[in-house]
């Protein structure tokens, strides 16, 4: 092991799981649909720093290129989610969940 200040594999493991773990309860947890959509990408980036830390502990690119593949996976999401809210927000008024109960209804 390192030295007594050095960061090792667990830091990044437990930092990761901070952002995941943090992300998935504001996914259950909110109701205005920005922030769920914040949230998501909150997990994806816990994920990230998991791919990319075993990745470097390894010696191995393909985490590398896992985690390229999810942030390009994540700016599409983004851009389709974020289409996806304001067209809910031209329709209804508001960016509330409960609110897409109701669209199928109109």
């Amino acid at each position: 092991m390192g030295s007594a200040g050095a960061v090792g594999l667990q830091h990044y493991l437990i930092f990761a799981s901070l952002l995941f773990f943090l992300g998935m309860a504001g996914f259950f947890l909110r109701k205005n649909l920005i922030i769920v959509l914040m949230c998501i990408e909150l997990m994806l980036n816990g994920v990230n720093v998991m791919l990319v830390a075993f990745s470097n502990y390894l010696w191995d690119a393909r985490g590398h290129a896992f985690a390229l593949f999810i942030i390009t996976v994540a700016a599409a999401e983004a851009v389709v989610g974020l289409a996806i809210i304001l067209y809910l927000f031209r329709h209804k008024g508001t960016v509330d969940i409960r609110e897409w109960r109701n669209l199928r209804d109109t």
